[in-house]
C-alpha cells in the first residue's frame, strides 16, 4: 500500500517509527529531510503515513514490525552513583541498560538522563512517544532533586537561583527550592525544575560559587523514587501510575503507532499481578557486572 499518494490513510510516519522506539519525533523527522527513510521502496518526505503491510527501511535496513498487539511498559530503576546513561560505553564502564529486564522484539527507551556522579530515578519505557513527550520543554515535567550543598546558600542567593541565572548554554531556574536538613557545612535541599539539560543543577549551584557534593533525583512528574527500591534495581510501574504519566504530557492513553498494528494498553494492574512482577523485578541479574 502507497499511502504517499493517500494523505488520509494510516499513521503519520515519523510518529509511527517513533511508537517504535526508534528516536523522537523530531530525530525521525530529521532522518526524513536526509533522505535516509525509504516507504514501499520509495525515499520517504514528511508528511507520507504507514499502515499494516507497508514496507519501511531507515539508512537500508528494514524496521521490524510486529503485529501483535503491544503492551505500554515503564519501569522505574534507582540509578547508583557511577553507572552511565548510554547503551554502551567504549571504556566498559557500567551502564544503566545492564540491570534492565529484556525485551523480546522491542527495547527500552530512557526518559532524560542523571551524570556519572548522580544517582536517584531513572524511568525507561518501550513507548517513544511517551519518553519524547516527558522529556520535551513545551510539557515542563516537573523533575525534583535532593542536593547537598557546600557553602552558605544565603537568602540572596536562594532569590538568584529561583528568579533565574545565565548560564552558558541560556537562563535556569529552579521553579522551587526548599531547606531538607543537614548541619555543619554540608546541607541538603530540595529543587524542583521544567527541564532536563546537562548537568543543570550542577552548574546553577557552580555559577553562584557554590559546590554540589551529593545530587539525587527522587522524583520524576507524578512518580516518586520508590520508597525500599534499593540502588541498581528497578520495579515496574503499575497502570494507575502509568495513567499519571499520560496524564501529565497528554499522550493518549491507547497509542496510536501504526493502523492497524500498534495499539497499546497497559499491564495487568492486580495486585497479585504487581507484586508478583516487582518481587521478581527488585532481583538484581546474577550476571550483571559488578565494578
Amino acid at each position: 500500500m502507497d499511502n504517499a499518494s493517500n494523505p488520509t490513510s494510516g499513521e503519520r510516519l515519523q510518529k509511527a517509527l517513533a511508537s517504535l522506539g526508534l528516536g523522537s519525533r523530531r530525530k525521525i523527522e530529521e532522518m526524513i529531510k536526509e533522505g535516509r527513510v525509504e516507504l514501499n521502496g520509495k525515499v520517504a518526505t514528511l508528511g507520507d503515513r504507514m499502515s499494516l503491510g507497508d514496507k519501511v527501511s531507515i539508512d537500508g535496513r528494514i524496521v521490524k514490525i510486529n503485529d501483535k498487539p503491544k503492551v505500554r511498559r515503564v519501569i522505574a530503576y534507582h540509578k547508583p552513583e557511577g553507572e552511565i546513561c548510554a547503551a554502551s560505553d567504549p571504556d566498559g564502564r557500567t551502564t544503566v541498560f545492564e540491570r534492565l529486564p529484556k525485551l523480546h522484539h522491542d527495547r527500552w527507551v530512557m526518559i532524560g538522563r542523571l551524570d556519572l556522579n548522580s544517582s536517584g530515578l531513572l524511568l525507561f519505557t518501550n513507548d517513544g512517544e511517551l519518553a519524547h513527550s516527558m522529556m520535551h520543554p513545551s510539557n515542563e515535567v516537573l523533575r525534583t532533586y535532593a542536593v547537598r550543598v557546600l557553602g552558605d546558600l544565603t537568602t540572596e542567593i536562594q532569590r538568584q537561583l529561583t528568579n533565574g541565572v545565565k548560564l552558558e548554554d541560556g537562563e535556569a531556574k529552579f521553579d522551587r527550592l526548599v531547606s531538607a536538613g543537614g548541619e555543619g557545612a554540608n546541607k541538603w535541599y530540595h529543587v524542583d525544575l521544567k527541564e532536563g539539560r546537562n548537568r543543570e543543577v550542577r552548574r546553577m549551584f557552580e555559577i553562584v560559587g557554590l559546590k554540589v557534593s551529593r545530587l539525587l533525583r527522587i522524583k520524576f512528574g507524578p512518580i516518586d523514587l520508590p520508597s525500599g527500591l534499593k540502588q541498581g534495581r528497578w520495579s515496574e510501574l503499575e497502570s494507575h501510575e502509568i495513567d499519571s504519566l499520560l496524564k501529565a504530557t497528554k499522550v493518549s492513553s491507547v497509542q496510536g503507532g501504526i493502523s492497524g498494528v500498534h495499539r497499546q494498553g497497559h499491564l495487568p494492574g492486580s495486585r497479585q499481578e504487581m507484586a508478583r512482577r516487582n518481587k521478581k523485578a527488585h532481583r538484581v541479574r546474577p550476571d550483571a557486572k559488578k565494578r
